[in-house]
Formats: C-alpha cells, structure tokens, sequence
C-alpha cells in the first residue's frame, strides 16, 4: 500500500513507531512487541534506521518485512544517507524494492561518533539531496519526509525550517511526520505557516509521551523541543516515582491525540519506543472517533 493514498482515503491516518533492537537486546522483543502493536490497527508503521547512526538497511528492511508479510500491514523504512555513498543507497533501495518495501521515510540521521566533524562523508548533505536521488530512480518508492513544529536547530528561523520543508516536497517527498511536541497549538501553528508557505502534502503530528528525566533532557538538548508549564509540573511531581511518571505522560499524550483528531489533523505518528502500552494507551483516548 502506498502511504501517501492513505491520506487521500481517510480523514485522519494514525501511524505508530519502533526501533531496531540495540545491540544488548534480542531481536524477538521488538517481534514481539509488533504482535501486540497489530491488534490495534494502525495504517502504517515506521521502522527506524538506527539510534545515532549506528545501524544499517538490513535489520530495518527485515523488521518491515515482517510487519507487512506477517500483518499485513504497510511499513514506512527509515533510510538515512549521512554517511552514506551513492552505491550504498542503491543496495539499500535494491533490498528494499525486493522485499517489496516501497515506502520510505528519507532523512538525513545523525553522525556517527568518530567520524567527519560534520559528519558529511558520504555522497548526500541533506535530506533532500536523498529524495531527489531516489525520485530520479524512476522506481514506485512513495518518499516521507522529517518536519520540524518548533523549527530545526540547525536553521536560523521557522521560516528557513519552511524553506527547506517546501523544497523536500519539490524534489519528490510526498508526506510529512512532525518531530515531537508538547502543545497542540504549537503544531497548528506550524501546520498554518507551511501551507502559507506552499507545503501542500499531508502532515502527521508526532506524538511522544514523557517517560524519564533523561529523555526529557535528550529532547531539549537534541531536538530543540519546549517544554510547557504543564510538563514542568508534572515532572516536579512524579520525577522520583517513574511508574507514576510514565502514567502522567501516557495521559498527557493521550489528550494530546485526542484533541489533535479532534481538530481534524492529516494523520497522527505515535513514538511507542517498542513499547505497546504507549500506542495502547493513547488509542484507547481515541477509539470512538476511529
């Protein structure tokens, strides 16, 4: 199925997330915890490439087999091209097309340590020049692409972050997945200045709940992403009570996705972290509107 015609057949297209299993993990829990995921229905779920550009093709195209082969649901592959060579992303594309993988999220990735101090060593500097090398393939790949509520760190303004989502879409990206937020508002707003600015594909909000003081702090210095009033108390609260804590933020999240669907949004992309009780969860906010 191809990811972009779902968000011409359904109002609002709900998507979830998972990850490769690091290397201290077994590749049966992340099988598994798709087992519990399917149940749920989503229209599409995103495997992606590695954590800190680590990871490669092979387990991610392996993970999105069995998502679509076994549950018959379209999988959305991660392919980042950092690091990576013109013959490394045909070899990907090759393995992919094979297993019948045809939708992809293209996306710059991050650096692996130890490398160029930009990181730039392959043949790609940005997403972009990914996307328009895949579309000149002239293959049925349906292309994804990153976008940004509170803008990219690395660009001066919204309005830069805009110039730069708009000219994904020129080059062949044909949907958009948000980076994580923590106010609806902040989303609609950006959703608004990009289609000002001429950004005409779908765009699915993504949603993260907060489960940990590291992860929080992992957001704002990687990411970018503000915190609201809201997420500071909840954090003075529950900070010494994890259990607690990952209850407030599943919850928070929740009504973050309800209230999303309930605006009408393109589509809403749930970061689970390969844990099924968080797409569960902030589902259940929203199963009388599906």
């Amino acid at each position: 199925m191809n990811i972009r015609a779902l968000y011409d057949r359904k109002k609002t297209v709900i998507s979830l997330e998972v990850f490769p299993p690091k290397k201290d993990r077994t590749p049966e829990e992340i099988i598994a915890a798709i087992g519990q995921l399917a149940p749920l229905r989503p229209d599409f779920i995103s495997v992606t490439y590695s954590a800190g550009g680590s990871g490669g093709t092979d387990v991610t195209m392996d993970i999105a087999t069995i998502i679509q082969d076994r549950y018959h649901i379209p999988a959305l592959a991660h392919l980042t091209c950092i690091q990576a060579t013109s013959g490394d992303i045909d070899r990907s594309l090759s393995r992919l097309s094979g297993a019948g993988v045809k939708n992809i999220m293209a996306l710059r990735g991050d650096a692996v340590e130890g490398t160029e101090a930009e990181g730039h060593s392959g043949h790609y500097r940005y997403a972009k020049d990914l996307i328009a090398y895949i579309r000149a393939r002239e293959e049925d790949f349906c292309i994804g692409a990153a976008a940004y509520p509170e803008g990219h760190l690395t660009a001066d303004s919204m309005e830069e972050s805009l110039v730069h989502a708009k000219r994904k879409i020129e080059v062949g990206a044909q949907f958009l997945i948000t980076q994580l937020f923590f106010e609806n508002d902040t989303f609609c707003r950006f959703y608004e200045k990009a289609r000002a600015a001429g950004v005409d594909v779908p765009i699915s909000a993504g949603i993260m709940p907060i489960l940990g003081q590291k992860q929080i702090e992992k957001m704002i210095f990687m990411c970018g992403v503000s915190l609201p009033a809201q997420i500071i108390r909840i954090l003075n609260r529950y900070g010494n009570d994890p259990e607690s804590l990952m209850q407030a933020g599943i919850e928070y999240s929740g009504r973050q996705v309800r209230d999303l669907m309930e605006r009408g949004v393109d589509g809403i992309h749930i970061y689970t972290m390969n844990r099924p009780r968080i797409a569960r969860e902030n589902i259940d906010y929203i199963k009388d509107l599906l």
